[in-house]
């Protein structure tokens, strides 16, 4: 048990680390402070001041949501079949896209012609 409880002793680095680690620490707290100390405190007022809504953007607002409350939420798949089928078409259209994107990549024809000149350039190196 004894070697397990070697104290090293401390080298200069880890002294200015925790010096520094200290410094940054007590500005984090400071910064912290300033954020969470109130900036405006507004005056006591004898009268609370008039709310003034303005009704044609709230007729807006409600109009612009009506939609959302007359519509159902998404629910789950009526049955097995209906998922079945959407993971097949989801499927399809993955392939479709991967399928292009690899037919445009072999087909990309500055591809081909680096390889070309490539191959013309390593005839002259031998010759």
């Amino acid at each position: 048990w004894n070697c397990i409880f070697v104290q090293a002793r401390p080298s200069p680095v880890s002294a200015i680390e925790n010096t520094m680690a200290r410094r940054s620490g007590i500005a984090l707290l400071i910064l912290a402070a300033l954020c969470v100390a109130p900036t405006f405190v507004a005056p006591n007022s004898s009268q609370p001041a008039p709310v003034e809504v303005d009704t044609a953007r709230v007729a807006a607002v409600a109009a612009g949501l009506t939609p959302l409350a007359l519509e159902q939420p998404a629910s789950a798949y009526d049955s097995v079949v209906a998922m079945l089928q959407s993971w097949l078409v989801g499927g399809i259209a993955l392939v479709l896209i991967y399928g292009a994107a690899f037919v445009a990549a072999l087909a990309n024809p500055l591809t081909k012609r680096r390889q070309e000149v490539k191959a013309e350039v390593d005839a002259i190196k031998k010759a």
